[in-house]
């Protein structure tokens, strides 16, 4: 073996082992996975578990496995479901109302717990629940569906750009940006929207156990303060946070003070570590507020 061939391999052995330790380090700070989400358990009592549901509802996956864990571990005697939401996605609202429901037939008992706001799907995914707190200036209700569509076929216009599109039905490009809506697009649109909204007035009628007219006169779209949702038996009772626990402590028969039990996420990398993920995460969020709207919501417009 030459001289130079020797040197050529070694510079070569040398280059790649760099390039793996960059990966690597590139990997460890910027994308390094954490081990599954870990519970924190806060006091020495029997255990209550305490599930979060925070902002615009896009997704049922994480709320629902918690749900699931905690409902199947028998160390849990309750649940405190704290939503502070202006509800999202019709599936995923119903997909989680199911996991509450389901909960609760089980034997274990669910309380929500209302902050700022708890309507539409927030409010959809309350109703199983055992009791529903909600504070006394708590926005709430807003029983109805919406759905938002964008309209460019002018601007484009403008601009001299045009869309040609090719169907096989009629109603195949109904909601298509680039151009008008017509009437029978209108109609097909409407028709699902009373469909669904249809479903949000029954799931409240079963579970607050209140008459049908009473729930229709309701089913306006409004939203109602804590105050107000009492009076209308849309919730059970006016509290806090800690009232709720309280509530939910005794519901599950729990003596003395229970112990709360939470998932912590762990930091995902060393960037997360040092720089907190806070940044990141609200991009994330931002961006599905934009890409991934459901095309039918449970949701208070304009979220408050």
């Amino acid at each position: 073996m030459s001289k130079s061939t020797k040197i050529f391999i070694i510079i070569s052995t040398v280059l790649l082992l760099c390039g793996l330790g960059a990966w690597m380090m590139l990997y460890l700070i910027f994308v390094s996975p954490s081990d599954n989400n870990r519970d924190v358990v806060i006091g020495s009592g029997e255990k209550l578990a305490v599930i979060e549901l925070n902002g615009v509802i896009l997704s049922a996956e994480e709320t629902v496995r918690q749900f699931k864990k905690y409902r199947e571990d028998r160390s849990i005697r309750g649940i405190l479901f704290r939503v502070d939401s202006p509800g999202g996605g019709v599936v995923a609202s119903q997909e989680i109302y199911e996991e509450v429901k389901k909960t609760r037939n089980s034997g274990k008992p669910v309380v929500v717990s209302m902050g700022s706001l708890g309507a539409s799907g927030g409010y959809y995914v309350s109703c199983p629940a055992n009791k529903i707190v909600a504070n006394p200036g708590t926005l709430t209700g807003s029983i109805g569906v919406i759905s938002q569509f964008m309209e460019y076929d002018s601007l484009l216009g403008k601009i001299g750009v045009g869309v040609n599109t090719i169907k096989s039905g009629k109603l195949k490009d109904a909601g298509n940006p680039f151009r008008p809506m017509t009437v029978e697009d209108k109609e097909y649109f409407q028709n699902l929207m009373d469909n669904v909204h249809r479903q949000f007035i029954a799931a409240v009628e079963n579970e607050r156990h209140l008459p049908h007219d009473s729930v229709v006169a309701l089913a306006d779209g409004r939203v109602f303060t804590g105050e107000q949702a009492l009076n209308l038996g849309l919730i059970d009772t006016l509290g806090t946070y800690e009232d709720a626990i309280i509530i939910a402590a005794k519901i599950a028969r729990i003596k003395g003070t229970p112990s709360i039990v939470k998932e912590r996420k762990r930091t995902f990398s060393i960037y997360d570590r040092l720089f907190g993920e806070t940044k990141f995460s609200e991009l994330l969020k931002l961006k599905d507020e934009i890409f991934n709207q459901p095309i039918l919501q449970y949701k208070l417009a304009h979220g408050f």
